[in-house]
C-alpha cells in the first residue's frame, strides 16, 4: 500500500487515521501541531509520541518536502524569488515580498498552466499537474525557514490557476488557518483567478472570508477573448454577475486586476469602458499593473499607467498602481521556472 501524504491531511482526516490505529483521539492533534507548528521533516522527531505510533506513521505516512534550486534576491527590495524541486522533479516558484506592513508570499498552486493568458509566462511551458495541499503549504513553510522572515500574508497569484485546482486549494486554506496550526487569518490571502464564474460561485458558498482577485485585463468581449482565452467560455457578463454574486454574499470587496499593454488597452476608450463596466458593482477595487514583457511576447509596457489611473480616480472608482517589486530578477511569475526546465 501507498504511504500517505500527511502534511495534505486535514485535522479530521488525521484523527480518523489515529482512530484506525487504535490510537487516542488527541494523539491527532499533537501530531499535527508537530507538522504545523514545529515543523517537523522527520517522525523521528516527535518525541511526546510513543515509539509505537512513531512505527506506525513511518510505516504509513510519509512527510512531503520542496528543495530548493535556486534563490534569487534582489538588491533594490529585499525581494526573494524561490525555485522549488517537487519530490517528482517537478519545479515551482515562489515569491517573499517585504511591504511596510509586513512580508507577503506569493505562491503557486500547479505546475504550469492551461489557461493560455498571452501576457503570461507562467502559460509558455505547458501545464503539467496540479500542486497537492501538503506542496502550497510547503512553500510558506520553507521560505519562512529559509529566510528567518514571519509570512504575514499570502497571495495565491503564481504559477497556476487557483480555482483550476480548487478541492487542493480549499483544503490548503483549511490547514493554513488552522487553530491547531499555523492559525493566518483567511483576511490575510487574496485568491487570484483569470475568471471561473462557476468555481467563484463555489467558493462564495463557502464564505471563507479571504479577498478575491481578479484578473480583468479588458472591459469588453472582444479585446478580453483576444488577451485571455478563458473569456470564450466566461464571457464578461459572466464573470461580472458571479463577481457581484460573490460580494453580496460574502461582503469582501473584489479587486480587479488590470494589467496595461501598450497600444492595446491603455488608451481613454478602454478607460470608459471600464468605468462604465465597474461602477454598478458599488464597492470595488482596480489594481493597475504595467505589463510584465516576457521573451516570447510581443506586448509592451504602458507608457500611459498614470493618465489612466487619474481617469478612473476621476469617475470614482478606486484605483492603484501596483508596485513593482523584484523586476531585478524578474521576479513576475513562470519566468525562473521556464528557464530551468
Amino acid at each position: 500500500m501507498a504511504k500517505i501524504d500527511i502534511l495534505s491531511l486535514s485535522m479530521e482526516e488525521l484523527e480518523e487515521k489515529i482512530l484506525q490505529f487504535g490510537d487516542k483521539k488527541y494523539r491527532a492533534g499533537q501530531i499535527f501541531r508537530w507538522l504545523h507548528v514545529n515543523r517537523a521533516t522527520d517522525f523521528s522527531q516527535m518525541t511526546n509520541i510513543s515509539a509505537q505510533t512513531r512505527a506506525l506513521l513511518e510505516e504509513n505516512f510519509y512527510i512531503n518536502s520542496l528543495k530548493i534550486q535556486k534563490r534569487l534576491v534582489s538588491s533594490a527590495d529585499n525581494t526573494v524569488k524561490y525555485l522549488y524541486v517537487l519530490p517528482d522533479g517537478n519545479k515551482v516558484e515562489t515569491v517573499l515580498m517585504e511591504y511596510h506592513h509586513g512580508n507577503s508570499i506569493c505562491l503557486s498552486t500547479q505546475v504550469g498552466c492551461k489557461m493560455g493568458c498571452r501576457f503570461c509566462a507562467s502559460t509558455k511551458a505547458g501545464f503539467v499537474r496540479d500542486l497537492e495541499p501538503s506542496e502550497i503549504l510547503l512553500q510558506i513553510y520553507e521560505s519562512e525557514r529559509d529566510s528567518g522572515r514571519t509570512v504575514d500574508s499570502v497571495v495565491l497569484m503564481g504559477i497556476g490557476e487557483p480555482l483550476d485546482n480548487f478541492d487542493n486549494v480549499i483544503k490548503f486554506l483549511r490547514l493554513i488557518s488552522h487553530e491547531n496550526g499555523r492559525n493566518m487569518s483567511l483576511r490575510h490571502v487574496s485568491l487570484s483567478t483569470c475568471g471561473l464564474a462557476d468555481r467563484i460561485n463555489d467558493l462564495a458558498q463557502l464564505d471563507l472570508g479571504l479577498t478575491l482577485s481578479v484578473s480583468l485585463h479588458a472591459p469588453t468581449d472582444e479585446k478580453r477573448d483576444e488577451i485571455m482565452p478563458v473569456n470564450r467560455k466566461y464571457p464578461i457578463s459572466v464573470l461580472i454577475k458571479a463577481c457581484d454574486d460573490y460580494f453580496r454574499k460574502t461582503g469582501r470587496r473584489i479587486s480587479f486586476e488590470f494589467a496595461l499593454i501598450q497600444g492595446v488597452n491603455d488608451d481613454k476608450k478602454t478607460a470608459d469602458e471600464l468605468i462604465s463596466l465597474l461602477k454598478p458593482l458599488g464597492v470595488c477595487h482596480v489594481n493597475l499593473i504595467p505589463v510584465n514583457e516576457i521573451r516570447e511576447g510581443d506586448y509592451k509596457k504602458s507608457s500611459s499607467v498614470r493618465e489612466f489611473q487619474q481617469r478612473l480616480l476621476n469617475a470614482g472608482l478606486n484605483a492603484t498602481v501596483r508596485r513593482t517589486l523584484g523586476a531585478d530578477i524578474e521576479a513576475a511569475c513562470g519566468q525562473l521556472r521556464r528557464d530551468n526546465i
